[in-house]
């Protein structure tokens, strides 16, 4: 991800009145289930002077509580927690507290969750394993009105956003059943145990299988499982 570039003060006439104007600090409220990488990234967010973590929850619904009463100006979201995940709570952030950013943490560079909160109103996503330095570049250009995505792929997640992009382009020409079957596969579903999840034959099933392994260029499941893990179907 690409730091965002922020214009320089000017150095004509220099003062010790400029030198000591305050920059504007980003408040910061950190939503993660993991308690470890949500310390860890507080911590290292503090050491920035742009940026004070006002508070840290633990998922989306504890998240809602806290926003009410902390009013951050910008929320880092982990998406996938248990109770309220974070696509709902970025929809009624956004929705309770328009002025409020959200920006989404995720893992992986085009997950399918991290879709569904651009469209539930994020302002962006960063990748977890991010430096600090480029996490809070995106804390604050989304605070400036921007959007912010991880430039591998942002082109095609903002043309999934604008309609210019299909879904079966973004799963490289999956239709959508190939998609269902693919998850199901992925999670160590035999062939019929899917036939039966879907109510279709097993024939059919593997007939499926055949032109997803051919549109994919793979061989096996295991190849089929990393891809679906890429693009965010399931967890490993």
């Amino acid at each position: 991800m690409g730091d965002v570039e922020r214009p320089e003060a000017s150095n004509a006439g220099t003062s010790t009145i400029e030198a000591s104007t305050p920059a504007t600090v980003a408040r910061v409220m950190i939503v993660d289930d993991q308690t470890l990488f949500r310390a860890g990234l507080a911590r290292l967010l503090e050491e920035d002077p742009r940026v004070q973590v006002v508070g840290q929850a633990v998922d989306g619904a504890d998240a809602i509580k806290r926003v009410a009463v902390l009013k951050p100006d910008v929320v880092l979201m982990d998406i996938k927690m248990p109770n309220m995940d974070g696509v709902e709570a970025t929809r009624r952030i956004v929705t309770e507290h328009p002025g409020i950013k959200v920006l989404v943490l995720t893992t992986f560079d085009a997950d399918s969750y991290v879709l569904q909160a651009l469209h539930a109103g994020a302002s962006g996503y960063v990748l977890k394993n991010s430096q600090a330095e480029a996490i809070v570049s995106s804390i604050l250009a989304v605070m400036a009105g921007e959007r912010v995505m991880a430039s591998a792929v942002a082109n095609r997640v903002l043309n999934m956003l604008s309609g210019t992009t299909t879904p079966k382009e973004f799963y490289d020409g999956l239709t959508a059943r190939e998609v269902e079957i693919l998850k199901l596969l992925a999670t160590g579903q035999a062939n019929k145990q899917v036939a039966y999840r879907l109510r279709i034959s097993e024939k059919t099933v593997r007939n499926h299988v055949s032109n997803m392994y051919a549109k994919l260029q793979i061989y096996d499941r295991s190849q089929a499982v990393l891809y679906a893990v890429r693009k965010g179907l399931i967890e490993l």
